[in-house]
């Protein structure tokens, strides 16, 4: 990858130490970016980091951050840290999130909470703490991750509730941040080639599989993709949106 639409931009993933978080920070490396890596686990950041340098050798593009997106202090000294480092954020990719899949009338309290405290708390806390930013440059791309889940799945009120508010959220902010020339928009992939997918049992597998009329699941690449060009100015008028990546199955 040798386009430099992103050449010195600097841009920050929450998430980001492995499947789709990983290959977003790759692509915007790629692209010219410089990158600062959050996620919640510093062994799997630092895993991350080395891999990143191996692959691309452009270990010196990236910083690594230990943050809990969902501790709004934690965040705001993380973020501040990374703006010293690296320099003012131009670019921010929301995607850090968990499940904690149950059926309604079993799920806990704690598993609820802990969903969207991660899931949209999270995105609030890391928007917050570069708007005023973005603001005051009149420049900035902010990509905030829902799902295909937030239009309905079975065992999932909690995750596909949170990734629904992520797109109101979305839809919100880009109205808001237009006039000082920032764009905000979200993306919904469907079922992805992840750690996470592949612990789902064949039957499963199968079913999600034959609900796709492409016949196959998507690689975090192709995910990646879409999230470079809406951090580009390729999308500067490409606002408020939410970009479904399901294979056709959401059509």
């Amino acid at each position: 990858m040798n386009i430099e639409r992103l050449h010195g931009r600097i841009a920050v993933v929450s998430g980001a130490a492995r499947g789709i978080g990983f290959a977003v920070t790759k692509r915007l490396v790629d692209e010219g970016a410089r990158g600062g890596m959050l996620d919640v686990n510093r062994e799997t950041l630092d895993a991350a980091r080395d891999e990143m340098a191996k692959k691309t050798g452009a270990g010196e593009k990236v910083r690594t951050f230990e943050c809990n997106v969902a501790d709004r202090a934690n965040v705001n000294s993380v973020m501040a840290v990374v703006e010293e480092q690296l320099g003012p954020v131009d670019i921010l990719v929301n995607n850090a999130g968990i499940t904690r899949d149950a059926m309604f009338h079993k799920m806990r309290d704690e598993e609820w909470d802990a969903v969207l405290s991660i899931n949209l708390g999270g995105i609030y806390n890391c928007c917050k703490a570069v708007i005023e930013g973005m603001r005051t440059r009149k420049y900035g791309k902010i990509v905030n991750f829902a799902s295909v889940s937030a239009f309905g799945n079975i065992g999932q009120t909690n995750y596909g509730a949170s990734k629904a508010a992520v797109i109101g959220f979305t839809k919100c902010l880009a109205r808001e941040a237009a006039r000082n020339n920032i764009t905000v928009n979200a993306i919904a992939p469907s079922y992805v080639n992840t750690d996470m997918l592949r612990a789902v049992p064949d039957n499963v597998m199968e079913k999600f599989l034959a609900s796709i009329p492409l016949g196959r699941l998507a690689e975090p690449e192709e995910i990646a993709s879409v999230t470079a060009f809406l951090c580009s100015d390729d999308s500067s008028f490409v606002t408020g949106e939410c970009i479904v990546v399901s294979g056709g199955s959401y059509m």
